[in-house]
């Protein structure tokens, strides 16, 4: 499938549709049956940090995890794109601390924190925001916590001749069943990013809620030997997943952040991830209604920030995987409000696209 993607979302100004986004959103089983699209699930897409999670499962099988210690909070913010809250970032320079380092072994460069709250107590204090602040530093971190437990520099942990980079590419390479070599940029935070179909990147979250589905012990499992996910990975891949549902202000923030607030609302039955330029991941565990798990990818072709939340909280709504009550929790994110200087209210983001789903996959 090719073409222009379909319109997702519609801003109205009263009856008036002023602004439309379009996007593609894909969803499959472990296995690879999509279970719903709307556009081209074989879109290209760059997966940003939508991927943190699986760029951390080599820390927990090299075995940095146990030999430093990290908590369940800890390798939490190591798969964020956190606020820049005293939560993240104590948390961070408390592992920095833990492996002989600082802030300033962290390569991801500064920015202001996405928290405003935490940004303004900095600008009163006096207090510049620094590259701990970074939504990424706890990714950082986690790399440079696997580079300091392999004995291996420190300097050029971001090359991707490094070991430490390489792991992850392997990483990857499993929960996408995608050999390598990727296509490969840069990303905002200096580290290597991957391109992938949409649907790759769903299927890596299936993988990410279910990793026995494709595992050595499986029945019938198919593909290379090696890309068949071990054990020793599924466990790993499973502390990942529980250590963000189970801590998810530390994926995101206090409040504002869909990844946190779906968490949250979900009560652990979601793991989600935002990247930028509206790319977004989720696996939903599994349950009654997809027992092997499902795996969502999203992408909205313009990157608006505005457009995503609704089409996220509208896929889960019409795959029946959030229930009336949790809908008006995250009714803020749903259909959001357009308000004028006034606080009126005078219109409202609105999502318009049926994804066909009958139950019976596609």
């Amino acid at each position: 499938m090719s073409g222009v993607p379909p319109i997702l979302v519609e801003i109205k100004r009263g009856p008036i549709v002023e602004a439309k986004h379009r996007g593609c959103v894909v969803a499959v089983e472990p296995g690879g049956r999509i279970v719903a699209a709307i556009g081209d699930p074989n879109l290209v897409i760059c997966t940003r940090s939508c991927i943190k999670p699986i760029q951390a499962i080599p820390i927990i099988i090299s075995g940095a995890a146990d030999h430093f210690n990290i908590t369940s909070r800890e390798l939490a913010v190591i798969c964020a794109s956190h606020n820049g809250e005293a939560q993240h970032t104590d948390a961070v320079a408390g592992l920095l601390s833990r492996i002989g380092l600082d802030v300033k072994d962290l390569q991801c460069g500064a920015h202001r924190p996405y928290s405003e709250e935490a940004a303004s107590r900095l600008q009163k204090d006096g207090v510049p925001f620094s590259a701990i602040h970074n939504n990424c530093s706890g990714k950082h971190t986690g790399m440079l916590l696997n580079a300091r437990h392999l004995n291996l520099s420190t300097d050029n942990y971001l090359s991707p001749e490094h070991a430490v980079q390489k792991a992850i590419v392997a990483a990857l390479s499993k929960m996408t069943g995608k050999h390598a070599p990727f296509v490969t940029a840069i990303d905002g935070c200096s580290a290597p990013t991957f391109a992938l179909t949409l649907v790759e990147l769903a299927t890596a979250f299936s993988r990410l809620v279910n990793p026995w589905s494709f595992g050595k012990a499986e029945k019938g499992a198919t593909g290379p030997a090696d890309l068949v996910i071990g054990p020793d990975e599924a466990v790993a891949i499973k502390w990942i997943v529980a250590a963000m549902t189970s801590n998810p202000e530390m994926v995101g923030g206090s409040r504002g952040r869909i990844d946190t607030d779906l968490m949250r609302v979900s009560r652990g039955r979601l793991v989600s991830k935002v990247g930028a330029e509206s790319v977004h991941a989720i696996g939903v565990l599994p349950c009654e209604q997809f027992p092997r798990g499902l795996g969502i990818a999203f992408k909205i072709e313009d990157g608006s920030k505005r457009a995503t939340p609704p089409v996220i909280v509208e896929t889960l709504s019409q795959l029946g995987v959030l229930e009336r009550p949790e809908l008006e929790q995250l009714a803020e994110y749903h259909m959001p409000a357009i308000t004028n200087h006034r606080n009126l209210k005078v219109g409202e983001v609105h999502p318009v696209f049926d994804l066909g789903y009958s139950g019976r996959g596609l």
